[in-house]
């Protein structure tokens, strides 16, 4: 695999706060954004980075106030599923990747974001 650097991106996150330090804006651009370089506007985020050096996962989870819940169970879902395909990719864990995979539904099924088989 070639570790040399090719090209660089920017990510810009900028997180708009209320007078009592909560989120109520999140917005987001990339030089790489398939969907143009404008703002695109988000109601929740979460960045989990891994030191290199400490070996530890540094986390930002936000949300805006006006996130409904029924918005985040979607959000998890989402992210989870998402989180075990990745794992998977990195991996090749097909066994822990499945069971990762379960979960997901049952937190789908429990949360109504997906319908309970019948």
């Amino acid at each position: 695999m070639d570790k040399k650097v090719a090209k660089k991106t920017t990510i810009e996150i900028n997180v708009g706060l209320n007078a009592n330090n909560v989120p109520i804006e999140v917005e987001w651009k990339s030089t790489d954004n398939p969907k143009g370089k404008e703002s695109q506007m988000s109601k929740a985020m979460l960045l989990s980075l891994f030191d290199k050096k400490d070996k530890e996962t540094l986390k930002i989870d936000l949300w805006t106030y006006d996130m409904q819940v029924m918005e985040m169970d979607r959000f998890f879902y989402q992210t989870l599923r998402g989180l075990a395909d990745t794992y998977y990719k990195a991996t090749q864990n097909q066994e822990l990747a499945m069971e990762m995979q379960k979960f997901v539904q049952y937190f789908g099924e429990k949360t109504e974001v997906i319908p309970k088989p019948e």
